[in-house]
């Protein structure tokens, strides 16, 4: 006897040819079944919506080119198959079938044609099946259309949510490609991809490949900018990531910590954190993760941080000593988001200042500030640094230290980056240095001269000028700054009333304070400089503290015959 041959696969237009011709017969057959009238109610509902479907299908131009199609199709001819069968059992009275497993197979035929009528009508709606092929593996490039690049998300999506395990993969790892290659996709992306069926495969318990590969995509898209950011956080990924940092390799966490840091980074977000649980899994992180995941964790709770509440949190969970701890042994990165997070806290809760106290937290950030070569950490340690001097005790330790103070002024004569000066600027100005280290850095006075006409950043004039009269305090720097010819000009550059860049009341304080001792040297040479006339015409102004400052200069007969020269 030959052996059994097995029939050849059908083609998927053959596939479409048999359902459309099962549902022609079925309909109708439905209308005379008398047994659970309402359950077959809902499915000829069901059976006519498919029917509606294949009929778009067939009208499509280029339907038969779609790979999703050989999937879903044998999977739909299939229920149909079945729902067939039912209907012939109940239309014989469900011969030698119990009712209660009638009624099961009947509800689960209603539960499989849901899901396949879904899957076709996301496949419809997202305009594939109008393209002649599918471009899964051809990614656009910079030089692709618009519409090129919508498609091609789309069809991303519709293989994500309709495909098996090697589809899902494969359209994953297109979409990360583009996200990388072109970091603007991810606004068409946002808009065009569906959100909530990327989250999900962040909670899916299926393949791991799946959920890295989601994690990854994630973390990307969150990076790309504000709109990605907010579409996937309002389709619930925060939850999600955290759970994925208690539970993964190494890489995985890295990424979900790095999408939870972006997440976060909008304020809008950041409550979330102490709603999902996530304040102890990110100082967990802190601890026992990798650098990388170190500094991500640290980004997030420093974002988390503005929120009260979770101030709070961060107290009763531990976080000070840890936060103090990544100053040491944290990366540059670590070091530089942990400083920041602590300048926040201790300007914030006078708790927690107290606690970073008592953690030696301020000898921590003077170790780091005179060890670290990045700019942007040594301005996240000294805004630190500035929160903790309102404190007395603390004042007082940073007031005595010479090589703090002395490292301060090399910032600022340094001149390379203003925000450094004006932080550094700013210190000064607030501590109550001695009046021999006051002599020690008399060599910034120029440089303090020269920040006083910097237009931004805001305030940046101000403190420049309180640093400066704060070191004027000493006669043996009044007599330095004023032999200080181009610092001698430039600040009778800024009493002129014509010279609108400054604010005048900065440069009065100064003259002030450099008059304070009465030097008839100092007066001699203010007063050749041009300041009396300018002062003259400020106290028409009324600018604050003119009136005094012109008082101080003018004290001798030398004053009033430049006085009278200028008035000629």
């Amino acid at each position: 006897m030959p052996p059994a041959t097995v029939p050849p696969p059908q083609s998927t237009v053959e596939t479409l040819h048999e359902i459309s011709l099962l549902l022609a017969d079925l309909l109708p057959s439905t209308l005379s079944v008398t047994s659970f009238a309402a359950r077959w109610q809902v499915l000829r509902s069901k059976l006519g919506a498919v029917q509606t479907l294949i009929a778009e299908i067939n009208d499509s131009p280029h339907w038969s080119d779609n790979p999703l199609l050989p999937t879903l199709l044998p999977a739909l001819l299939s229920t149909l198959r079945r729902t067939e069968v039912l209907c012939h059992h109940c239309r014989g009275a469900a011969a030698g079938r119990g009712k209660l497993l009638m009624q099961s197979d009947l509800d689960m035929a209603t539960g499989w044609l849901s899901k396949q009528i879904n899957d076709l009508e996301l496949l419809l709606r997202s305009g594939v099946l109008h393209h002649s092929t599918a471009i899964v593996l051809s990614r656009p490039n910079s030089a692709s259309s618009k519409e090129e690049l919508t498609f091609f998300v789309r069809d991303l999506f519709a293989r994500l949510q309709i495909g098996g395990l090697e589809f899902k993969l494969k359209a994953l790892d297109s979409l990360i490609q583009l996200l990388i290659e072109d970091s603007k996709s991810a606004m068409i992306v946002a808009r065009e991809g569906d959100m909530r069926c990327l989250t999900s495969l962040l909670d899916s318990s299926g393949d791991d490949s799946v959920k890295e590969l989601a994690v990854h995509a994630v973390s990307l898209l969150v990076a790309a900018g504000d709109l990605p950011r907010k579409c996937v956080f309002e389709e619930g990924a925060l939850g999600p990531l955290l759970r994925i940092i208690e539970c993964s390799s190494v890489q995985v966490k890295e990424r979900a910590a790095m999408a939870v840091e972006f997440i976060t980074a909008d304020h809008d977000n950041a409550w979330a954190i102490s709603a999902y649980g996530g304040v102890p899994v990110l100082i967990e992180l802190c601890k026992s993760g990798s650098l990388i995941a170190q500094s991500y964790a640290v980004g997030a709770i420093r974002n988390v941080s503005v929120v009260e509440d979770i101030r709070a949190a961060l107290a009763e969970e531990g976080a000070v000593p840890v936060l103090i701890d990544l100053l040491v042994s944290g990366n540059a990165s670590a070091q530089g988001k942990s400083a920041n997070c602590i300048s926040i806290l201790a300007s914030t809760s006078e708790k927690i200042r107290n606690l970073l106290l008592q953690e030696k937290g301020l000898q921590k950030l003077v170790q780091l500030f005179h060890e670290c070569p990045v700019a942007e950490t040594v301005e996240h340690v000294l805004r630190a640094i500035y929160s903790f001097s309102d404190d007395e005790i603390s004042n007082r330790i940073l007031s005595e230290s010479t090589m703090f103070i002395v490292q301060l002024t090399d910032l600022i004569k340094l001149g390379k980056n203003i925000r450094l000066q004006h932080i550094a600027a700013s210190l000064l100005a607030k501590l109550s240095i001695s009046d021999r280290n006051k002599i020690v850095i008399a060599g910034c006075m120029g440089s303090l001269v020269r920040l006083m006409e910097a237009v931004k950043p805001d305030g940046v004039q101000v403190v420049a000028a309180k640093a400066l009269t704060s070191l004027l305090s000493v006669k043996p720097n009044r007599k330095e700054l004023v032999r200080d010819e181009k610092s001698l000009m430039r600040l009778a550059q800024m009493l002129d009333p014509r010279f609108e860049v400054v604010s005048k009341k900065s440069p009065v304080s100064v003259v002030a304070a450099i008059m304070a001792g009465g030097s008839h040297g100092c007066r001699k040479r203010l007063v050749a400089a041009g300041v009396h006339g300018h002062l003259q015409r400020l106290v028409e102004m009324d600018v604050v503290g003119a009136k005094k400052a012109l008082q101080r200069l003018s004290g001798n007969r030398l004053t009033s015959l430049f006085s009278r020269s200028w008035r000629d």
